[in-house]
């Protein structure tokens, strides 16, 4: 699977694979995955909001 089908799977913009495998730990790792990710995509947000202010 791609990296960008992966990314919109974790923010829910696309439906999950219904042959990928479904356990506990499959779904805590995708959970963390997507609040990595998530936290990553506010903290360049911020980064980009703060270049423009500080002019």
């Amino acid at each position: 699977m791609g990296i960008w089908k992966q990314i919109a799977t974790y923010l829910y913009l696309r439906k999950k694979d219904e042959d990928a495998p479904d356990t506990p730990w499959i779904k805590y790792m995708h959970g963390i995955n997507r609040l990595s990710l998530l936290l990553f995509l506010f903290a360049i947000v911020v980064i980009i909001v703060r270049l423009f202010i500080k002019k």
